[in-house]
C-alpha cells in the first residue's frame, strides 16, 4: 500500500497554477492585494489540477492517538492515562477540538493507533481499518454531529527509545498504512480537505527527535516545553532527545527507519494520512508540531507530497518553525497555540476556504464593468 500510494503522488500542475495566477489578475481587486491567500489558492489549483480548485469542504479532522515508552524518562508531568481519558472526552464532544470542529462544520474521527491504557467505555460507531475489509470501506457519509472512534492499535504504546528503537520497521509501516487507509476512507466519504489531529502524552519528545533527524536541527532548537514543563525538566528533555539521536543515528534518507527509531505511532499514522491525501490530490491542513514532524517524514517518503500540505498555524513549539522552514511552508496564523488535537488547523480552515472561494465567486473587471487602472 505504501509504495502504491507514493507512486500516485505527482508534482503540482503548472498549467492550473498559471491559470489561477492569470485569473487573479482579472479579478476586481488590486493585483496581489490578498497577499498570501493568492499564492495559497494558486497552490491548491496546482494540487487539484484545475482552476478554480474545488472548495475545501466538507472538512474532516483525523485525531491519531498513541502513547510513548519515553514517558518513563520523566519528559512530561502528565500521567500517561490522560491519553485514553482524552479520547473519551473527544468522543463525548467536550474537548477544544470538538468546540472548534462544531464551529467549522468539520467531522471528527479519533483513531487509536497505539494507546497504552484501556479506553473508557464508549458507544461510538467503530471501524477496524486494519481488518480484512477493502480500502474505502468506511462510512458512507461524514457525521458532523457524532465523533467516531476507529480501533486500529498497532501496539499498546511505543518502546522507550532511550533504550531501544521505539518501533520495529513492520510496526512503523503498519501505522503509516493505517494513516493512508484513514485518508482514503475520509475522502471516499466525501471530505474535501483533511485536518491533522493528535493525542499522546509525551508525544512532543519524539516529535522533537523526528524534526532534528529530518532537518539536522540541534535538539535544543527542535525541543519545546510541550504541555508545560519547568527548566530542569526541559533541560532533561533536550538531553533525552540528544541521547536518542546519538544512540540510533537515524538516516533521513530512510524515513521508515527514522519513524521506527524515534517516532510515535501517531506520528507515523499522520505521515500516512498526509501521503494518502497527496495521492488523492486532496489538501491536508497541518496542525502543530506533531503534524509538522509527520509532514517531514511524508516529504522524505515523497517530496511532491508537500504540494498537498497547508501549514495551519505556527505552533509555540520551536521545532514546528524549524520543520516548516525545511518544508518551505508559511503558516497561515500565529496565535501562540500549543494544544494540538487539530485545534490550530481548525482555526485556519476559514482562511483556506476563503482563498479558494475568491477564485469561485469574485467578479472579473470585464464581467463587473469595473474600469482597470
Amino acid at each position: 500500500m505504501l509504495e502504491t500510494t507514493i507512486g500516485a503522488i505527482r508534482p503540482a500542475d503548472e498549467a492550473a497554477m498559471a491559470a489561477a495566477r492569470e485569473l487573479h489578475g482579472r479579478l476586481t481587486k488590486p493585483a496581489g492585494s490578498l497577499g498570501a491567500l493568492e499564492e495559497l489558492s494558486v497552490r491548491l489549483a496546482g494540487l487539484a489540477g484545475a482552476c478554480p480548485p474545488p472548495l475545501p469542504e466538507p472538512a474532516a479532522v483525523a485525531i491519531f492517538a498513541g502513547d510513548h515508552g519515553v514517558h518513563a524518562q520523566g519528559v512530561s508531568p502528565w500521567p500517561q492515562e490522560v491519553t485514553g481519558q482524552m479520547i473519551g472526552n473527544f468522543l463525548a464532544g467536550g474537548a477544544v477540538v470538538n468546540a472548534f470542529a462544531r464551529q467549522a462544520g468539520a467531522s471528527v474521527t479519533v483513531v487509536d493507533v497505539g494507546v497504552a491504557t484501556p479506553l473508557p467505555a464508549t458507544d461510538p460507531a467503530v471501524l477496524d481499518p486494519v481488518g480484512s475489509g477493502p480500502v474505502g470501506s468506511g462510512p458512507a457519509v461524514l457525521d458532523l454531529a457524532v465523533p467516531r472512534l476507529v480501533a486500529a492499535s498497532v501496539r499498546r504504546g511505543t518502546r522507550d527509545f532511550t533504550v531501544t528503537a521505539a518501533l520495529t520497521r513492520d510496526e512503523a509501516l503498519a501505522a503509516v498504512q493505517t494513516g493512508i487507509r484513514i485518508a482514503d476512507e475520509l475522502i471516499d466519504a466525501g471530505a474535501g480537505i483533511l485536518l491533522t489531529g493528535d493525542m499522546g502524552i509525551g508525544n512532543t519528545t519524539p516529535a522533537a527527535a523526528l524534526i532534528a533527524a529530518f532537518t539536522g536541527a540541534d535538539p535544543l532548537d527542535s525541543t519545546g516545553r510541550g504541555t508545560g514543563i519547568d527548566d530542569p525538566t526541559y533541560a532533561h528533555k533536550v538531553a533525552v532527545v540528544r541521547a536518542a539521536l546519538t544512540r540510533h543515528a537515524p538516516d533521513p534518507a530512510d524515513p521508515l527507519g527514522v519513524l521506527a527509531a524515534v517516532g510515535g505511532l501517531e506520528h507515523a499514522a499522520l505521515a500516512g494520512l498526509i501521503l494518502g491525501a497527496a495521492a488523492r490530490r486532496t489538501p491536508v491542513l497541518l496542525d502543530g508540531v506533531i503534524a509538522v514532524s509527520a509532514a517531514l517524514a511524508a516529504a522524505a517518503f515523497a517530496p511532491d507530497a508537500v504540494c498537498a500540505m497547508v501549514a495551519g498555524h505556527r505552533s509555540a513549539e520551536p521545532g514546528a518553525t524549524a520543520g516548516l522552514r525545511h518544508l518551505g511552508l508559511d503558516p497561515l496564523i500565529d496565535l501562540g497555540l500549543r494544544l494540538g488535537e487539530g485545534t490550530g488547523a481548525l482555526l485556519a480552515l476559514p482562511v483556506v476556504s476563503g482563498a479558494v472561494r475568491v477564485l469561485h465567486e469574485v467578479a472579473t473587471f470585464d464581467s463587473a464593468g469595473v474600469a482597470e487602472k
